[in-house]
């Protein structure tokens, strides 16, 4: 059989398949079908949606919601400047469809393949790779919105499977350049022993009050774990608190952000306690490196016992004439502190999330040059970064750690002159940041850096504080024992 045979056979049989549909009675669709159709236009229905689970805070929601906008715009941009060019199929003709189902503003572009199949299916199961249940919610609503291009007669069947078809292939390709989060390795190790808190007994939990949502993580960890006591502090208090609940409990929790923890894992490393961390900041990289996106993620670790053991990097003289400072994840100098300054000085006022768009437009359009000697050349840097432990990529830029007991130092530069943010972040959008002519990276287990100029700030996890005008930067290996959930694969 030929070619021009089987394709029109497959016409026939899409079109029989669409003078069904508009011949059936379909009860209690006509209410519903045309206004979702109608809804689905240019993406307004997904894109609600996505706000409506990034309004839910949760990470794995918001997650699940970029993913799903990503395949969206990925499916559109497919559809609109190839698809429907390669096959200028002429729309339905609309003679066996009521008109109460038909649309008042009927497409003007081709009929294959369907756009709004196309943009459901992406959306819905990009959700559903970073999150079962809220795929699983969204799936009929993705489902009925594909279905009323053929009830409203904009399409044919077939124009709706390939659609979605290409939906679902523009979900896969997007997994493909940032993987989901139960495609990456488990995080953290080696494993270590801890104490079972079942109910979190013997477990005392310091909250910082001024840490974004760590309040009301706060009363989640009250209701999940009844036996733990539960102390909320202010910032000024906050070492003193935990050194107390530290000497208390057989482990000491922390709720709130980067910060926060920071603090609380140089109580509990220099104290000999295993950490108990309940993400209740606006980021939480430690938290999320440790597979912990949520109260119940840690509570699960508590209740088995399951630890792991991670490196604390420390930099010398420390903040306010302190011996050492330390970092859980990353200790910078440069424009970073800058943007974490801008950051906090407008959150208060427009959320954090505005913020930190905010002090990374101010950070990007600027040069402000670094005057360091690392390398005994006095280079002029925009930007130095050390991580405690290797960052890997997750999409273009470094995201992620799968090890944090690497005893490596991730040392990377941006060099100065024009423009250099800019120029990193056209090299971040374009592939792999190694290849930016501006970005050299190394891995080490300790750096000086000699030379700094007077009024140089440093940042480590959120803080910042006044450089000195020599730093040595090094590892404690292992030094930190922290509760971490086993890894729960699909």
């Amino acid at each position: 059989m030929t070619h021009s045979t089987w394709h029109k056979r497959l016409g026939a049989h899409d079109r029989a398949l669409f003078h069904f549909a508009a011949t059936r009675r379909w009860p209690a669709a006509e209410t519903v079908l045309p206004r979702l159709s109608r809804a689905a236009n240019h993406g307004a229905l997904w894109f609600a949606a996505a706000t409506a689970m990034g309004a839910t805070r949760s990470p794995r929601a918001r997650r699940a919601a970029l993913r799903g906008v990503a395949s969206l715009a990925l499916a559109s941009l497919t559809v609109n400047t190839v698809a429907k060019r390669s096959v200028r199929r002429a729309r339905p003709l609309l003679d066996a469809v009521p008109l109460v189902r038909q649309l008042k503003r009927r497409p003007i572009t081709t009929s294959f393949p369907s756009g709004h199949a196309a943009s459901a299916a992406a959306f819905v199961t990009g959700v559903a790779l970073e999150s079962r249940a809220w795929g699983a919610a969204l799936a009929p609503v993705g489902f009925s919105v594909a279905a009323s291009r053929v009830y409203t007669g904009v399409h044919y069947p077939g124009d709706v499977v390939a659609g979605a078809a290409l939906g679902v292939g523009a979900a896969l390709a997007v997994r493909g350049l940032v993987p989901t989060r139960t495609q990456l390795p488990p995080p953290g190790r080696p494993h270590a022993d801890a104490p079972a808190l079942p109910a979190g007994q013997d477990l005392v939990v310091v909250a910082n009050r001024a840490s974004g949502t760590a309040l009301a993580k706060a009363a989640l960890v009250r209701a999940a774990l009844p036996l733990a006591e539960v102390v909320e502090c202010d910032p000024d208090d906050l070492r003193a608190t935990l050194e107390k609940a530290a000497d208390r409990g057989r482990a000491l929790g922390v709720c709130g952000g980067d910060g926060t923890v920071n603090l609380a894992a140089s109580v509990a490393a220099r104290l000999g306690v295993p950490l108990a961390v309940f993400p209740g900041g606006t980021l939480n990289h430690f938290a999320l490196d440790l597979g912990i996106e949520e109260v119940q993620d840690t509570c699960r670790a508590l209740a088995s016992g399951d630890a792991v053991r991670v490196d604390l990097g420390r930099f010398r003289p420390g903040p306010d004439g302190a011996d050492a400072g330390y970092f859980l994840n990353t200790f910078s100098l440069g424009v970073y502190p800058e943007l974490v300054r801008v950051r906090e000085r407008w959150s208060p006022r427009i959320g954090s999330w505005a913020a930190g768009i905010l002090g990374s437009y101010e950070v990007l359009r600027g040069e402000r040059p670094l005057r360091a000697d690392p390398g005994g050349s006095r280079p002029a840097l925009w930007l130095l970064f050390a991580g405690n432990c290797v960052y890997q990529r997750l999409g273009p830029a470094p995201a992620r750690r799968y090890d944090l007991a690497d005893g490596l130092l991730d040392v990377r530069a941006v060099r100065g002159g024009r423009l250099p943010g800019l120029r990193l972040l056209a090299a971040a959008l374009a592939g792999p940041l190694h290849r930016s002519p501006v970005h050299t990276s190394r891995r080490m287990a300790r750096l000086r850096i000699p030379g700094l100029a007077a009024g140089t700030s440093l940042a480590y996890d959120g803080e910042v504080a006044a450089a000195p005008r020599e730093l040595t930067l090094d590892k404690l290996p292992e030094a930190l024992t922290a509760y971490r959930p086993q890894v729960l694969r699909p």
